[in-house]
C-alpha cells in the first residue's frame, strides 16, 4: 500500500471512530448530512477521499471537537494536494501514481475507459509504457528511473485475466496511430491489443477517422464501477465522484460504444494500421 493510499486509509478510521463515538450508524450519518449513504461507507473505507468539506461536514455531524476537526483538516488538505497535482504525486514516485491507481482497479467489478489520445496504460505493452512514462518523465523534469513504474504497470495488467470482472474500453484511431515509440514497439502494441481483443471479459472498441464522433474526444476518462471517474488532464486527475458526474460520463460513454467497431470489426480496424505502419 502507498503512503498516500495509508493516509487515506487512516482519515476514515478516524471519521469511522469519530462516528461511532458519537453512536451514530452511517445511515444515521448520511440522513443528518443529506448525503447517500454510500457516501459514507466510501470515505470510511478509503475508497473516496475526503475533502475539506466534507470534514468539516462531518464533524459537525457528530459533534467532534475542535481539536480533532483541526487533525482532520490537516490530514484532508494533504491529500486534496497529494491527490490532484501530477507534481506532487511525481515527487512520491511515478510508480506510487501506479500504484494508486491499481489499488482502484483492484476493487472495481466493472471498468470502463475511453482514450483519445494514445493507447490506455491497462493495455500498453512494456515497451511502449517505458516510452510513455520517459516522456513523463521528461515533463516533470525528475531524475527517477521508470523501470519500477514499467514494472507496476504490467502488474496492474494481471486484472485483465480475472474472469469475475469486466472491461469495456473504447479507443480512437488516432490514438493507436500516436507514435509513442520507434516502429518495432509500434507494431508490438497493436499485436498486444489483437491478443487482449479476445479475451472473453474485454470488449475492445475502436472508433475508425471515417466515423463522427459524437463528442469532441478532449480528454479520456475512466470509470470504476458507478463509484468514481477519473479525469486525467496535463497537471491534475480529477476524481469524480457526484452521482450527476458518474451519469454524464456514463451516457459518454455509451454515445462513444456506438460510432466504434468491436469484435471482429475492431480487429479489422487495427490490423489495417498494423498492416499499413511505416509504408507510408
Amino acid at each position: 500500500m502507498t503512503t498516500f493510499q495509508q493516509a487515506r486509509v487512516d482519515l476514515g478510521l478516524r471519521l469511522r471512530q469519530l462516528r461511532e463515538a458519537a453512536k451514530l450508524s452511517g445511515k444515521d450519518l448520511a440522513a443528518r448530512l443529506q448525503w447517500q449513504a454510500s457516501k459514507v461507507s466510501r470515505l470510511e473505507n478509503a475508497r473516496q477521499t475526503a475533502t475539506e468539506e466534507d470534514v468539516l461536514a462531518w464533524a459537525e455531524g457528530v459533534g467532534a471537537p475542535l481539536e480533532a476537526v483541526d487533525q482532520l483538516l490537516a490530514l484532508a488538505v494533504a491529500l486534496g494536494v497529494r491527490q490532484a497535482d501530477w507534481g506532487q504525486q511525481d515527487r512520491g514516485g511515478m510508480a506510487s501514481i501506479q500504484e494508486d491507481i491499481r489499488e482502484m482497479e483492484s476493487k472495481a467489478k466493472t471498468m470502463r475507459v475511453f482514450e483519445g489520445g494514445i493507447v490506455l496504460g491497462l493495455l500498453q505493452t512494456a515497451e511502449y509504457a517505458r516510452n510513455v512514462l520517459l516522456r513523463l518523465k521528461h515533463a516533470f523534469q525528475t531524475t527517477e528511473a521508470v523501470d519500477s513504474s514499467v514494472r507496476v504497470r504490467m502488474q496492474r495488467q494481471e486484472v485483465l485475466y480475472d474472469p469475475s470482472r469486466t472491461f469495456r474500453f473504447v479507443m480512437t484511431e488516432g490514438a493507436l496511430r500516436t507514435k509513442m515509440g520507434p516502429d518495432h514497439v509500434m507494431r508490438g502494441q497493436y499485436d498486444r491489443l489483437l491478443a487482449v481483443s479476445t479475451l472473453p471479459n474485454v470488449r475492445l472498441g475502436i472508433i475508425p477517422f471515417e466515423h463522427d464522433m459524437p463528442s469532441a474526444p478532449i480528454t479520456g476518462f475512466w470509470m470504476f464501477d458507478e463509484e468514481i471517474v477519473l479525469v486525467p488532464t496535463r497537471t491534475k486527475e480529477v476524481r469524480l465522484t457526484e452521482l450527476h458526474e458518474i451519469g454524464f460520463y456514463s451516457r459518454l460513454f455509451e454515445d462513444y460504444c456506438k460510432v466504434a467497431e468491436f469484435d471482429e470489426a475492431g480487429r479489422a480496424v487495427i490490423m489495417r494500421i498494423l498492416n499499413g505502419y511505416g509504408k507510408q
